[in-house]
């Protein structure tokens, strides 16, 4: 049975191991260890008899938006719905925490606008927000508002947005 679940430490490692072959595809960005332990509580798995099959996860950028990041699923269950799921809780943890917007970069565009995302091209804050986020040192947050400096990281993928 597939159970959505907070992340947990022990499970980074599998939460790597999926992301690898993406990363080394130019799909995903790859991230330090250090960097996945220090937003452990940011993520969500998806378990299925005891091994980690999928993750997500949703970072905060601003009163009402967020960003859902480094979405994957094992190759062997994809088309099974569990990316859905985790989307799904994702989007719920959004809803609890009082965020109204939910932004992705991706590749998978059909994937995401199935879910109600919409392919954006401008970034959707007011300029008092943009004044406030460009101060941020996370480099997802940099990607977010186009910002120069993140341009060798950003793979060509697609701007989206939902309203929750």
């Amino acid at each position: 049975m597939l159970k959505i679940r907070p992340a947990r430490t022990t499970d980074v490692r599998a939460i790597t191991e999926i992301a690898s072959p993406l990363v080394e595809k130019r799909i995903l960005l790859g991230k330090e260890l250090v960097e996945l332990y220090e937003s452990i509580q940011e993520f969500v798995v998806a378990e299925k008899d005891g091994e980690v099959i999928g993750f997500g996860a949703l970072h905060v950028m601003w009163e009402d938006l967020a960003e859902v990041r480094t979405l994957a699923v094992r190759e062997s269950v994809k088309g099974q719905g569990v990316g859905k799921k985790i989307l799904g809780e994702l989007l719920d943890k959004a809803k609890d925490l009082g965020i109204h917007r939910v932004f992705c970069l991706t590749f998978e565009v059909k994937f995401f606008e199935s879910q109600g995302f919409q392919v954006i091209s401008d970034i959707p804050v007011d300029p008092e927000t943009y004044a406030e986020l460009v101060r941020s040192n996370d480099e997802g947050v940099a990607e977010f508002l186009d910002l120069a400096r993140v341009k060798q990281n950003t793979l060509g993928n697609s701007r989206m947005l939902r309203y929750i």
